[in-house]
């Protein structure tokens, strides 16, 4: 491999290694790359590992019970049939058509050849003659021959903006059952790069050398069919190729956008171009539009949703992609299945299934929602947009019914503390997270620290994901707080307070100090109330038309119960984690846009 040899930096250029992976990066900005996005690849190629096991195990046990129902209906047929003949094994007329080892096994593996490769030495395993034979499988030593193998499953992998292709370079590098990785980019200095790159990584096309006794004849040449590399470059727009792919004979297993901006112009195509039960991996960094209410014209156009001006806007970003998402893959019978949902820094990054069945679509209108949202103390309300109704039959079947949804939950103004309330979504309000999932790759990180410089982070942030609520909205302590003018009680005590009162909790990765709670917004508030009894809040600094007087002003139904909760301890925080990564580098973020040249040059006239 490249990396086991000395590598020569060509003058203009500097070597960026990570992990096993090198690439050249010119002193030019032709091509982009963000050093800070490695928690990024780190966590891709975890996940797409993992998630690529899951789905050769799946493989694998549908070809077993096909196996098996194929050998049930064999017997079937046997006993039906007369009893065979007795083979002479020393004439070769006689045997049966069957005998001969089958050219290949089902998912086209090919059947393991004889330890000896003779076929004399096969008949010597055979009995003497007058054996009865009633299988072509009959001889002990044959039958590892007849014996179909299954081979691992190996998928297709497309980035569709691959810049530097380091990436893709490290997908065909660190993942085994990559068959091979399409990289592609518009700009032709960055496909002038990814070559550059894929050629120092040993990963291009190979051109077999031409045989010397052949071309020392004269006026013959030789043409010999170059080998296609594990990473196979492609210059041109990243929709057409997906949608050139949109067929089922011709699509690929994972796809990866991952561009400088939003991925919404992608995301129809991508939907597409997936196999059933692939996997689609979505980056956005555009969190000035998805989790600001500042340009909600901006974010509705690209995502169909309008956002919020909250402290969640974080978690809301991941469900208005998540919304996207679920509607372009509906509209061609699809449906998805969010495995990991991440806010990272200033970015998202979505792993999401996509699978092919027209009932499970017909429920997405039930996990989609709109949701009001008080622009005073930030309760929320959601509004799903139908419902599924499951009547069973007398026979005991369970039909469901689709129905529409009764509304709105709540009146003009919000019920907590009479501010005007804004809408917000359309957006996902199904689960964001598959944590049996999450636990795979927390497992297969575990045992391979080594081959992820973001190790730590990973498992720290994928544990929080873990334990997650799938109830959406996560609150802090210190902003409720700030409602009621009130001393900030401990993360502790609010947690101990909403475990005591029977509710569920969990913190949440999108943010420090946060927690997710099965509560209302008003039992949150009851919370506090009981709180600012035991610490008085001074009524003479609060304005006599602030939301907090109305906040104040409200008995709690219940008092709240601060005793010390065990649960509040989640198994997280008993371990030293990185859950939350601090600015790696003094000036970080997005990164600049590279300059591919990928605009037309007009010529002067």
């Amino acid at each position: 491999m490249a990396s086991e040899t000395p590598i020569t930096v060509p003058d203009g250029y500097t070597l960026h290694t990570e992990n096993t992976s090198h690439i050249l990066l010119p002193s030019t900005n032709e091509a982009f790359l963000n050093p800070v996005q490695e928690f990024n690849r780190d966590l891709s190629v975890a996940t797409i590992r993992v998630w690529s096991e899951e789905f050769d195990k799946a493989k694998e046990q549908k070809w077993k019970q096909a196996q098996a129902k194929k050998a049930k209906k064999s017997e079937a047929g046997e006993d039906k049939t007369r009893k065979r003949p007795k083979l002479d094994v020393d004439d070769a007329s006689k045997a049966p058509s069957g005998f001969a080892p089958p050219e290949a096994s089902a998912e086209g593996d090919k059947p393991q050849e004889s330890a000896s490769g003779s076929g004399d030495a096969d008949k010597s395993t055979l009995q003497a003659k007058d054996t009865e034979v009633t299988s072509p499988c009959a001889s002990h030593e044959l039958l590892h021959i007849c014996t179909p193998q299954y081979r691992n499953y190996k998928f297709v992998l497309l980035e569709a903006l691959s810049a530097t292709g380091l990436r893709s370079i490290r997908y065909a590098k660190e993942i085994p059952l990559v068959k091979y990785v399409i990289a592609n980019d518009l700009s032709p200095s960055a496909t002038a790069a990814m070559k550059r790159n894929v050629d120092l990584n040993g990963l291009g096309d190979e051109t077999p050398a031409s045989d010397p006794a052949e071309t020392a004849e004269a006026g013959k040449t030789t043409t010999r069919r170059a080998k296609l590399g594990k990473v196979r470059i492609n210059e041109g727009d990243a929709r057409a190729l997906m949608y050139s792919h949109s067929q089922e004979r011709s699509r690929v297993d994972v796809v990866d956008l991952d561009p400088y901006g939003t991925a919404a112009p992608f995301i129809d195509a991508a939907v597409q171009c997936i196999n059933d039960g692939g996997l689609l991996c979505v980056t956005c960094t555009d969190l000035s539009v998805l989790a600001t209410n500042n340009y909600p014209e901006k974010c509705y156009s690209n995502y169909g949703g309008v956002p919020v001006k909250a402290e969640y806007s974080h978690e809301v970003a991941l469900r208005l992609v998540l919304n996207t998402i679920a509607t372009s893959a509906a509209r061609y019978g699809r449906f998805i299945q969010p495995m990991i949902s991440l806010s990272i820094d200033f970015y998202v990054r979505l792993f999401v299934k996509v699978q092919t069945a027209p009932f499970e679509v017909k429920k997405t209108a039930s996990k989609t929602s709109i949701h009001y949202v008080c622009s005073g103390c930030q309760s929320f309300y959601g509004q799903p947009l139908g419902r599924v109704v499951e009547k069973v039959s007398e026979k005991g079947n369970v039909n469901s019914l689709f129905k529409t949804q009764t509304g709105p939950p709540v009146s003009e103004k919000c019920p907590e503390c009479n501010s005007a309330l804004h809408v917000a979504g359309p957006m996902w309000s199904g689960p964001i997270h598959d944590p049996p999932f999450i636990g795979k790759v927390l497992e297969h990180l575990e045992g391979n620290q080594e081959k992820y410089g973001t190790a730590t982070r990973m498992k720290g942030m994928l544990t929080v994901a873990q334990e997650e609520l799938q109830a959406p909205f996560y609150f802090t302590p210190s902003r409720v707080a700030s409602f009621f003018h009130c001393v900030c009680p401990a993360l502790d005590d609010v947690g101990s307070a909403l475990l005591n009162g029977g509710h569920q909790i969990s913190r949440s990765h999108a943010a420090a100090g946060s927690l997710k709670t099965t509560a209302s917004r008003r039992e949150i508030h009851d919370i506090f109330r009981s709180w600012a009894k035991l610490h008085p809040v001074k009524m003479e600094k609060i304005a006599e038309n602030s939301p907090s007087r109305v906040l104040l002003g409200k008995e709690p139904t219940t008092e709240a119960n601060f005793t010390r909760h065990p649960r509040t301890v989640t198994p997280s925080s008993k371990v030293k984690l990185v859950r939350y990564q601090p600015n790696p580098t003094p000036n970080w973020g997005p990164g600049t846009k590279a300059q591919g040249g990928t605009k037309r040059k007009h010529e002067d006239d």
